[in-house]
């Protein structure tokens, strides 16, 4: 059966940086668009970046120029870069394979 296993959150000060891991098994990884949403407290889940089996990639506009999405076919891996974190990056991230798969999801929370 398809896994998403999401890794790399934790408690960071603003400003500060993360990196996401998404490691899935199940798919054929290097044919499947990923993504990676968030789901604050009391709010919709949200797009925060997509990447396509190509490598083509895009961004909520929230996001832009902090986070960086990538790939590792030969890992099956997704991975989200964080830097210059905000407090209202805090919320539960999820990798997401195509539309149908998600990941448990791991906390992140920007705080000092």
């Amino acid at each position: 059966q398809v896994q998403l296993v999401e890794s790399g959150g934790g408690l960071v000060q603003p400003g500060g940086s993360l990196r996401l891991s998404c490691a899935a098994s199940g798919i054929i990884f290097r044919f499947v668009a990923m993504g990676w949403y968030r789901q604050a407290p009391g709010k919709q889940r949200e797009l925060v970046a997509h990447i396509t089996s190509s490598g083509s990639t895009n961004y909520a506009n929230s996001v832009k120029g902090r986070f960086t999405i990538s790939r590792d076919n030969a890992k099956n891996t997704v991975y989200l870069q964080m830097n210059s974190l905000k407090p209202e990056d805090t919320a539960v991230y999820y990798c997401a394979a195509g539309i149908n798969y998600w990941g448990q999801g791991t906390q992140v929370t920007i705080s000092s």
